[in-house]
C-alpha cells in the first residue's frame, strides 16, 4: 500500500486559513497552502481592501470589540494575517486565500485557546502496543463516515480541549462498532472530572482546558466505569465541577493500545478497530505536536496542483466547527509522518455496554 509524499499539511497558521497550511514563515517549510475561497476573493488584493474584509469578517463571525483601541489592535492584527496570506501566494501561486474565524487572533493567542495537547508525550504504563495486523488486502480507500461510525463535527472553542474531542470521537466509532449505534459521547466530562497523569511526567496530567492527552483519558474512562452521553453531560467550553452520573453511562472501556508509526499498521488499525485518535502540531514540526484530532480514513490520490501529482493522504476530522475547513475536516500527506502525525496513534476497544 504505497504512501509517499506531501499533500495538506497543518500549521498554527490556520488562524488565516479556510482548511490547512504550513508554517511559512520559516523558508525551509514547504510552502504548500490549501484554502477555500471564491476566485473573487482569491484575485483581490487583501491589503488593499482591508477595512472591506474587516467589515466582512466582523459581520460573519459575529466580532464585537469592546473600545475602540481593542478594535483598532485587532484590525492591525487581521491586517498582519492577511499580510502573511498574502507571502503565501508569493511562495505558491497555486494557493488560495481567505479570511476564517481566527482571522483577528494572533498566532500566540491561537496557540493558547485552540489547542490543547499536553506535552511530553506520555503513554500511561498499562498501555497496550496494537498487534501486528495483516495489510495486504486493505482497500485502497477508506473513510469510516460512510460507514455512520462518526459523529457530526464539534467546536471546543476557546477551550484547550482537543485532546478530549480525540479520544471522545475514537470511543464513539469503537461503541459504533461494537453495538451498531453511534452516540455523540461528553467531551465536558473529561474535562470536568478527568485529572489522570503520571506520576513520573509531572506535565503530564489532564487538565481540562488547559490541555490533556487521548491515552490519559482511555485510562480515566476505563478507572470510572465509562462516559456519559453529550447529552446527558452536554458541552460548556469551560472547566467546571465534575458532576459524573455512573447511572447514565452510555460507553465505557475494555482496552486501548499504541499503535507503531508504521502507516500501514495505522491504515490497519483504523479499518479494523475504528476511527483512531492521533496528535497534530502547529508547525507542522514532526517533534512540537500540540494539538488532538481524529482519524477518520485514508485516500490513495488526491490532485495537488503545484506538484501535479496525485498524493496519497489521511483524512481528519477536527474539533473547531463545521465552518472550518473541509466542512470541519482536513487531509494531510500520508507516508512520511508528515507534521508528526505519527507519533501519538491510540485505538480503544469499547466493552459492548
Amino acid at each position: 500500500m504505497a504512501r509517499f509524499s506531501l499533500l495538506f499539511i497543518f500549521s498554527l497558521f490556520l488562524l488565516i486559513s479556510a482548511s490547512v497550511a504550513v508554517a511559512v514563515d520559516d523558508s525551509a517549510s514547504d510552502p504548500l497552502i490549501r484554502q477555500v475561497v471564491s476566485e473573487e476573493e482569491t484575485n483581490a488584493d487583501h491589503l488593499l481592501n482591508a477595512e472591506h474584509h474587516f467589515t466582512l469578517f466582523k459581520s460573519k463571525f459575529g466580532r464585537k470589540y469592546a473600545t475602540p483601541e481593542e478594535h483598532e489592535y485587532r484590525f492591525s492584527v487581521f491586517k498582519s494575517n492577511l499580510r502573511r496570506a498574502k507571502r503565501h501566494q508569493l511562495l505558491d501561486p497555486t494557493a488560495e486565500h481567505g479570511v476564517t474565524k481566527f482571522s483577528d487572533l494572533t498566532p500566540s493567542e491561537f496557540r493558547k485557546t485552540y489547542l490543547g495537547l499536553k506535552n511530553p508525550l506520555t503513554y500511561p504504563a498499562d498501555a497496550n502496543k496494537a498487534p501486528i495486523l495483516p495489510t495486504k488486502d486493505l482497500p485502497e480507500n477508506f473513510d469510516w463516515r460512510d460507514h455512520g461510525a462518526v459523529s457530526g463535527v464539534k467546536d471546543q472553542g476557546s477551550c484547550g480541549s482537543c485532546w478530549s474531542f480525540s479520544a471522545t470521537g475514537a470511543l464513539e466509532g469503537s461503541h459504533f462498532l461494537q453495538t451498531g449505534e453511534l452516540v455523540s459521547l461528553s467531551e465536558q466530562q473529561l474535562v470536568d472530572c478527568d485529572h489522570e497523569c503520571d506520576p513520573a511526567e509531572k506535565n503530564s496530567c489532564d487538565a481540562g482546558c488547559n490541555g490533556g492527552l487521548m491515552n490519559n483519558a482511555f485510562e480515566y474512562i476505563l478507572n470510572a466505569g465509562g462516559i456519559q452521553k453529550e447529552a446527558d453531560y452536554p458541552y460548556t467550553g469551560k472547566d467546571g465541577t465534575c458532576h459524573f452520573d455512573k447511572t447514565k453511562i452510555a460507553a465505557s472501556v475494555s482496552n486501548f493500545s499504541v499503535v507503531g508509526t508504521d502507516e500501514d499498521q495505522i491504515a490497519a488499525n483504523l479499518v479494523k478497530n475504528g476511527p483512531l485518535a492521533i496528535s497534530c502540531p502547529y508547525i507542522c514540526s514532526k517533534k512540537r505536536l500540540d494539538h488532538g484530532v481524529l482519524l477518520v480514513g485514508y485516500g490513495a490520490a488526491d490532485y495537488s496542483p503545484s506538484r501535479f501529482k496525485d498524493k496519497a493522504y489521511w483524512i481528519i476530522k477536527n474539533s473547531w466547527g463545521a465552518n472550518w475547513g473541509e466542512d470541519g475536516y482536513y487531509k494531510i500527506c500520508s507516508g512520511y509522518n508528515s507534521c508528526g502525525m505519527d507519533t501519538m496513534v491510540s485505538a480503544v476497544v469499547s466493552t459492548n455496554t
